[in-house]
């Protein structure tokens, strides 16, 4: 198995949750795809039911906050609040852009997020599906997208019979100046200050 690595970091929560088993199956997903933390907003899951879904047990593994209300939520400075609804004026996933560092977050399948949570959220993204779908299903679409987004994979071919071509070898190479290298780049170079001290040893 390959860990796919990303840039930048994300975190994934629910709002409200209705069925603990499904914010289980969200945190297990969230573990899958390298979720840096875990968070909940509001009360109502047990966490003994969600460990039903959740056999990866992610709270173990990756940072777990539970807010009580919407107002003592906290997010790492620079990271953007994108949440997940099916509203007519939310962006379609297919053409959001993720930004570098997000928090993810999701509402029950019944009431959806709060207009109090809407109106924080820096962006609002669709899954451009018929009617609303599972938490933990809605949790992976997002992120698997993000990881096209923000993941370094080949080409995919021209056709569905083609071979995808490898990546090329990671690395940046030497290191370069733009100026006059230092003495201590320069090949036989030997500090003067270690060869004084290696004269002096008796």
């Amino acid at each position: 198995m390959v860990e796919a690595r990303t840039r930048g970091y994300f975190g994934i929560g629910a709002e409200g949750i209705s069925k603990s088993a499904n914010f289980g199956a969200l945190l297990r997903t969230g573990h899958a795809f390298g979720a840096s933390f875990c968070f909940t907003i509001g009360t109502g899951w047990d966490s003994r039911s969600a460990r039903l879904a959740d056999t990866a047990d992610t709270p173990l593994h990756v940072p777990m906050w539970r807010y009580p209300a919407l107002a003592d939520l906290s997010l790492p400075l620079g990271c953007a609040l994108v949440g997940v609804e099916l509203l007519a004026d939310a962006v379609d996933l297919p053409s959001f852009r993720h930004p570098l560092n997000a928090a993810y977050v999701l509402g029950p399948e019944r009431a959806g997020l709060s207009a109090s949570l809407l109106d924080r959220c820096d962006h609002v993204i669709r899954i451009p599906a018929r009617f609303s779908l599972n938490l933990a299903v809605a949790g992976a679409l997002v992120l698997y997208d993000r990881l096209l987004q923000h993941g370094r994979f080949a080409e995919r071919p021209v056709g569905s019979r083609g071979l995808a071509e490898p990546l090329p070898p990671t690395g940046h190479g030497p290191p370069r100046f733009r100026k006059t290298p230092p003495d201590w780049v320069r090949p036989g170079w030997i500090d003067p200050d270690r060869k004084a001290k290696d004269a002096n040893k008796p």
